[in-house]
């Protein structure tokens, strides 16, 4: 077993480093909040400290799952940060899905200072997290990626390196387009099956176990139908996923179309009032957008 900390306990960063701690780790964890970090420690076996430097102190590992590029860049950079306090040799796990841009900064960084880096941003939302079922996307090299992989399995059903630093960041943009194509599709399908007198989800049955089912289809179609929005990942961080991925097509010469419309709709949701609901809200703009 290891010694890693846990930087950021959001959704999705208080159950995956309560999964390390499951598995026997000795875990110490850090939040913005001192509070919510203390919290965790006091259900878990683990520890908690004030800044990400002190936590980190004679971790092999470190993960994060913050906010953003900016979020991301505070916990590891200046002198309280986690790179400061980490030693030559061990190895920095981001889970966070920022830009490929900060990412090869920080990887940068962290070489200078013998620390190895490994762009891992997850897929599989809060449910995913809960059950430590994760599909887990990977940049780094392979020596750093085989000294994180069994530590990440603690919460990753799928752990995969698809490249050198940043290339698990690309994967997520890839990820999130493809879920952005699909809520729009399903909820113009089930919008059309409401306004003809079709039953959605007798329309779902038949379909989902054919070339039109997804996970999306099976998992949201209910709540979408019912016009709850409060079970997924939210608008407003999709939105922030979508300018990456939009940035990342422009800087490749790759069209975004669809992705970039997308993006657009989700904006109309934000201006609804929608900013937290989740991605399958793409359902109500289209009823209030008539």
């Amino acid at each position: 077993m290891a010694k890693v900390t846990f930087l950021g306990l959001g959704v999705m960063g208080s159950p995956m480093a309560g999964h390390l701690e499951a598995k026997g780790h000795d875990v110490t964890v850090y939040n913005r909040t001192t509070a919510k970090a203390e919290a965790w420690a006091a259900a878990h076996k683990g520890g908690f400290a004030a800044t990400p430097r002190e936590a980190v102190e004679g971790a092999a590992f470190v993960m994060a799952c913050v906010g953003n590029d900016d979020d991301l860049r505070s916990v590891c950079l200046g002198p309280d940060g986690a790179f400061a306090g980490m030693s030559a040799g061990s190895v920095f796990v981001d889970h966070t899905t920022v830009s490929a841009k900060v990412t090869r900064e920080l990887a940068a960084v962290a070489a200078e200072n013998g620390i190895g880096y490994v762009d891992a941003p997850v897929s599989g939302g809060q449910a995913g997290a809960e059950n430590g079922v994760l599909s887990v996307m990977c940049g780094g090299t392979e020596e750093d990626y085989a000294k994180a992989e069994p530590i990440m399995a603690a919460y990753g059903r799928t752990v995969k390196r698809l490249g050198e630093v940043g290339m698990g960041q690309t994967a997520k943009m890839c990820n999130q387009i493809c879920i952005a194509g699909l809520v729009q599709g399903l909820s113009e399908a089930l919008l059309l099956a409401e306004n003809s007198g079709l039953d959605g989800e007798a329309l779902v049955e038949v379909i989902a176990g054919g070339a039109a089912g997804s996970w999306q289809m099976v998992n949201r179609h209910k709540t979408m139908l019912a016009g709850e929005y409060e079970h997924g990942f939210a608008v407003d961080w999709m939105r922030k996923d979508l300018a990456i991925c939009l940035e990342a097509g422009e800087e490749t010469g790759t069209p975004m179309p669809v992705t970039a419309l997308v993006d657009q709709f989700y904006k109309d949701v934000q201006t609804m009032g929608g900013g937290r609901w989740d991605t399958s809200s793409l359902m109500a703009r289209l009823k209030a957008f008539k």
